[in-house]
């Protein structure tokens, strides 16, 4: 479900990296996957993408509690949550694009 969503979004790092790093999709963290892990240099950034779709759930705390895990298991503080919000009707992106810190 997610596919769409993740495409998009590795395209776009992809060219934030251009050949300086890498970038890994359902990378690998002890009984869990991260849905993308970016490595550029000394720099290791954790990201888990939901998908949110009509008649679905918020899927905001459960990102950060699948998150939260991943982080802890490479030793990050910190990461990304991207939640891309597929429901119907809703206003244009300017109005609707945000970014939180949760500690």
């Amino acid at each position: 479900h997610e596919i769409a969503p993740h495409l998009v979004l590795m395209a776009f790092l992809h060219r934030v990296v251009n050949g300086g790093g890498t970038l890994e999709r359902e990378y690998a963290i002890g009984s869990g996957r991260m849905d993308i892990c970016l490595r550029y240099g000394k720099v290791v950034m954790g990201m888990e993408l939901k998908v949110w779709r009509e008649r679905k759930s918020d899927p905001l705390i459960k990102g950060l509690t699948q998150l939260d895990k991943y982080l802890d298991g490479l030793g990050l503080d910190t990461g990304w949550l991207v939640i891309f919000d597929r429901r119907p009707g809703l206003p244009p992106m300017g109005e609707r694009i945000s970014t939180e810190e949760v500690i």
